[in-house]
């Protein structure tokens, strides 16, 4: 059983920075793939980012955030991180960690194990 905790969301203006963070718990963190899924309203849940474990940490990343945002983990904390530069409105939504035990890069929500209640991403133009 993981559990999941995110935190660092609010408010921010267009252009600015925020960083997500994510805890979780679990003996076996660093053999999960982590990933970060945001949903805004009316819309499907979709993934933003996602980091390896197992020691690779190879990354992907949705075209819509690719050089703004960096999806980071440290293992040692049982930690995932999301930080998000140049911020635009369309960004604002909620924003999901996820785990799912083994090596992936694109993963479908329905594919994700465990899940953090989110926490809201406001972008103000």
């Amino acid at each position: 059983q993981v559990q999941l905790v995110e935190s660092g969301g609010g408010l921010v203006q267009a252009g600015g920075s925020l960083r997500l963070s994510c805890a979780a718990s679990g003996r076996t963190f660093s053999s999960y793939t982590m990933a970060w899924f945001r949903q805004a309203a009316g819309k499907e849940r979709e993934l933003v980012a996602s980091i390896r474990g197992s020691g690779d940490s190879s990354t992907y990343y949705a075209d819509s955030v690719k050089g703004r945002f960096t999806i980071s983990r440290d293992n040692a904390k049982n930690m995932v991180y999301l930080q998000m530069n140049s911020l635009k409105p369309e960004d604002m939504a909620v924003y999901y960690c996820a785990a799912r035990r083994g090596l992936y890069f694109y993963i479908s929500a329905s594919a994700m194990d465990y899940w953090g209640k989110g926490t809201q991403v406001t972008v103000s133009s």
